[in-house]
């Protein structure tokens, strides 16, 4: 017989993870990815300015943009740019970052203390195992029968991104990106077991 088993565990976030896509279109490529590179000299001066740990830039790509409906056409340079911040400098990250020209924030991703992840693997590990297991012993129960047995297990897990949003008060002026709104990090884990049943 076969049994899915499930479990997550929830940690508290330490850093992070965010990244953005910085554009910049002028008439020509040289033009373009000049622009993109004062536009990264920026970005990057106020990303260090935030204490941002594990800085990555991509390098860059270039497009044209065909004219259309009175537009010229336009050369379009990006580049991916992604690192780590504390949680308390999220606002910080929006307002002074994600303002910028050209600048496309994507969501962030909350990280716990990788100095946990093993143990909170083995908790997730025992906790779905346990999961496919009491199922597999309530059929065979099911059935009359009262041993089971594992044969083979396949893992899967994994945690997804949380989205940035904003509220407006009721004076129309605009609250800060709170970090403590967002999630902690929630590991899940998910696996596929197969038992034998006498």
């Amino acid at each position: 017989m076969e049994a899915r088993g499930s479990a997550e565990l929830k940690r508290p976030t330490q850093r992070l993870r965010f990244s953005l896509a910085l554009e910049a279109e002028e008439p020509s490529s040289d033009a373009a990815l000049a622009s993109l590179q004062r536009r990264l000299a920026e970005v990057r001066r106020r990303l260090q300015a935030l204490q941002v740990s594990n800085l990555q830039v991509t390098s860059p790509s270039t497009w044209k943009r065909p004219a259309s409906r009175g537009l010229p056409e336009l050369v379009q340079a990006s580049l991916q740019v992604s690192g780590q911040l504390a949680p308390a400098l999220l606002q910080p990250l929006v307002r002074q970052v994600g303002g910028l020209p050209g600048v496309r924030l994507s969501p962030v991703a909350p990280e716990a203390d990788g100095a946990g992840d093993r143990s909170a693997r083995r908790q997730l590990l025992r906790a779905a195992y346990q999961d496919a297991l009491q199922q597999a012993q309530d059929v065979a129960a099911a059935m009359g029968l009262r041993v089971v047995q594992p044969l083979e297990v396949q893992l899967d897990g994994g945690a997804r991104p949380v989205p940035l949003r904003a509220m407006a008060l009721a004076d129309g002026s605009v609250p800060p990106f709170d970090p403590a709104e967002l999630p902690g990090q929630t590991d899940r884990l998910s696996l596929q077991a197969r038992f034998c049943a006498r």
